[in-house]
This record gives C-alpha cells, sequence and structure tokens, in this order.
C-alpha cells in the first residue's frame, strides 16, 4: 500500500514535470502555481530569516520538486542537497539552477523523503517548500529529526488545513487532476504540528494569508498584486486572534533539537 502511493505520487510529478519540459525553457522552472511565490508575505518570511544563516551550512531541500527553492538556498552560500523522489522534476530543477549559475553548488538527488539515505547529524539546516501533504509524516519526521544535526533546525511553509473554503477549493483541485487524492488530503493541520512535538523538543509556529489567498489565482496580473498588498496587512491584524489562527493559508513552521 505504501509503494501504491509513492508511486501514483512520483507518477503525477513526472507527468506534470513532462508537460513543463514540453515547454520553452525559461517557462519551465521557477514558477509557483503561476506566480512568483516571493510576492506573498509567507515565502518572504522564509527568505528573511534565512539570508543570513545559509552561509557554509549544510542543507537539505527536503522534496525539491522543480527547484524553485534550491537555488536561491545556493545563492545565499549554503552546500545544498537538493532530494525528490520526481526524476522529472529533477531534472528541470538542474536547469533552473544552470540558468541562475549555482549547479555546481547542489547535488541534485532522486531520493525517497520517507527513507532518507543519509547518515545521523548530516544537515545543519532541513528546507521544505510544502512536501508534507505528499507524505505520511509518521515515516517522515523520525528520518528528518534523525539527519538533523543537533544545534540546526527545520524550517518549512505548508498549506494548513483546516479552512472551510481553501479545503473546498483542494475537492475541486483533486476533481480536476490538480491534486492527488492523498495529498489533497493529507494537508498540514495541528495534530500534525503537535504530532512533531514527538520528534523535536521546540517548535515555533506562524501564521498567514488569513483572506489574502482569495487573490492568489490574479497574482499574474498587477491589480491581484495590488489587492494582496491591501488584503497582507489586515490578515497580519486579524491573526493576532488566537482563536482565528487555525484559519490561515499557510503556516510557516522551525522545528529544532531534534530527539534521538
Amino acid at each position: 500500500m505504501e509503494e501504491e502511493r509513492k508511486q501514483i505520487e512520483t507518477q503525477y510529478y513526472d507527468k506534470k514535470a513532462e508537460r513543463q519540459l514540453s515547454l520553452p525553457q525559461d517557462k519551465q522552472a521557477g514558477d509557483f502555481e503561476g506566480f512568483n511565490p516571493f510576492l506573498l508575505s509567507s515565502f518572504n518570511y522564509l527568505r528573511e530569516y534565512l539570508k543570513d544563516r545559509c552561509q557554509n551550512k549544510s542543507i537539505l531541500d527536503y522534496g525539491c520538486g522543480n527547484g524553485v527553492h534550491a537555488w536561491w538556498l545556493a545563492k545565499y552560500g549554503g552546500n545544498i542537497t537538493a532530494i525528490d523522489l520526481s526524476g522529472k522534476s529533477l531534472e528541470i530543477a538542474k536547469r533552473k539552477a544552470e540558468k541562475e549559475g549555482v549547479l555546481g553548488k547542489i547535488k541534485f538527488i532522486e531520493m525517497d523523503c520517507e527513507k532518507l539515505d543519509f547518515p545521523d547529524n548530516s544537515f545543519d539546516i532541513i528546507f521544505n517548500g510544502g512536501t508534507f501533504s505528499s507524505l505520511d509524516l509518521n515515516r517522515a519526521f523520525p528520518e528528518l529529526a534523525r539527519v538533523l544535526r543537533p544545534n540546526g533546525f527545520l524550517i518549512g511553509i505548508e498549506t494548513f488545513g483546516h479552512n472551510p473554503f481553501t479545503n473546498f477549493k483542494r475537492k475541486l483541485n483533486k476533481i480536476s487532476g490538480k491534486r492527488t487524492e492523498w495529498a489533497a488530503s493529507h494537508i498540514l493541520k495541528e495534530s500534525d504540528l503537535k504530532n512533531a512535538e514527538n520528534y523535536f523538543k521546540k517548535t515555533e509556529i506562524k501564521y498567514f494569508h488569513l483572506i489574502s489567498w482569495a487573490v492568489f489565482p490574479f497574482l499574474k496580473f498587477s491589480a491581484g498584486r495590488i489587492i494582496l498588498n491591501i488584503l497582507e496587512p489586515i490578515d497580519k491584524i486579524l491573526l493576532k486572534l488566537p482563536f482565528l489562527k487555525k484559519y490561515s493559508f499557510k503556516t510557516v513552521f522551525i522545528f529544532r533539537e531534534p530527539k534521538r
């Protein structure tokens, strides 16, 4: 059953990558749902947090996909190992790294994120750019804790699974083939963040996009970006209310002090 799930996930992302590989090269890599992820406050938080923390660090880009993050982590001075189970996605990631002039700074490896082929204490930083929904976290968390060095940290961003409106959109995505059944039904939830405490002594959680997610489909247009800049400050105010945090669209988390 586990192998069948992984095979379905891999085939889905291989086919998605094959469609991208058929496009002109400047259209293949770097797009994130059709727009630049760094338009969003959530992804900018990640970038600002890591900007001065990557130099000469051993960094695992965990489930790197088409390489939308590996290249800028490398430009921050990190020694990057980027893994993914989709070989076709890795082809796009390599092309993106070459275009950005950092191919020699990134080691790309086809690997199962739930069975990491690394020794204990291998990485100073683990970066997760949205892979958790494709995984069985009960298998992934122990491996992440194992390969993270005691003084290192895991930082990641994931879609959060409690907003009824965005959950409905995921159901539509599954029907239209934009998400696999597993990924659509295994979006990160509060229980998963609680589960992380079994593997890491310290967890820090931040929440983003309570209402601004509604404009994401329009961020390819200047008007959409203007509206986003209006809505994100409102998000920031609303998310000061604890009971609203679980309904955010994105969560950024930092896990420290892995338990052995």
